[in-house]
């Protein structure tokens, strides 16, 4: 390739017309709406049925029957008997998964500040998305007010601290935060997945048996996570690249050798 070829592959590159016509671009763009679209509303859906309700309530909702009272029972009563280093490992690695996927989104911003901008955009989505989420995931805190499982159920004692008065339990925030991260990691760069959604699903079940969420609980605030960051990532990548490069935070991708 010679390099009048080279500088016109950039300069496709950096103003975004590479990789097909307008018109395939625009029918690529439109494909990934609507997926994040579809996403949005049927995730919209599942939590507002998770979701034991709060709006207008008078006070604090407390779960004591139904499957997910149930599955909850059950998870705690299995750690009855349990030594003591055992319960600190359960309460402190939450809080280590959720750091690991921080880790992760920082070295992918990294590599892709360096090497790629997509990555870097990725990183920069996931980060957005995750933020997002959480912001949401408090917000319905508020709104249904439901109260901790360890704090409404009688008969079953929790491994670790039941959380305090007026901290609510739906959805979980430990569990929105890690499947924002782990999905936005897995969309960005798919290999991960098979290391992030098990972290982020272990992350979840944690909860549940150290003894401060529901299984919805959990289920909602994963599906949050994930479905805000695969809505955020697929509709914004590559405008987002775009602007990285423009604002000369990463770098425009490698041409293509002939």
């Amino acid at each position: 390739m010679t390099e009048r070829a080279r500088s016109t592959a950039r300069s496709a590159h950096s103003n975004g017309t590479a990789g097909g016509t307008p018109a395939r671009r625009a029918g690529s763009g439109a494909l990934r709406l609507a997926v994040a679209v579809t996403l949005t509303v049927a995730g919209a859906g599942l939590i507002g049925w998770l979701s034991p309700g709060g709006l207008g309530h008078p006070g604090p909702i407390e779960i004591t029957r139904g499957t997910s009272a149930t599955g909850y029972r059950f998870m705690v009563d299995a750690m009855a008997g349990t030594p003591g280093w055992w319960h600190r490992v359960v309460e402190v690695s939450t809080d280590a998964a959720l750091l690991i996927l921080l880790g992760l989104l920082v070295g992918l911003a990294w590599i892709g500040h360096v090497r790629d901008r997509r990555l870097l955009a990725g990183a920069v989505l996931t980060l957005v998305a995750t933020a997002g989420a959480y912001a949401l995931s408090e917000g319905l805190k508020l709104v249904v007010d439901q109260e901790r499982p360890c704090r409404a159920m009688t008969g079953v004692e929790s491994i670790t601290r039941c959380p305090d008065v007026g901290d609510w339990s739906f959805p979980s925030n430990h569990a929105t935060i890690a499947g924002a991260l782990a999905v936005g990691l897995a969309v960005v760069v798919p290999r991960l997945a098979l290391f992030t959604l098990p972290l982020a699903g272990a992350t979840a079940l944690l909860r549940v048996v150290a003894g401060v969420h529901y299984p919805h609980d959990v289920l909602a605030g994963l599906t949050l996570g994930g479905v805000l960051a695969v809505a955020t990532v697929a509709v914004a990548l590559h405008p987002t690249a775009r602007l990285l490069y423009a604002l000369r935070l990463a770098p425009a991708p490698a041409p293509t050798e002939t």
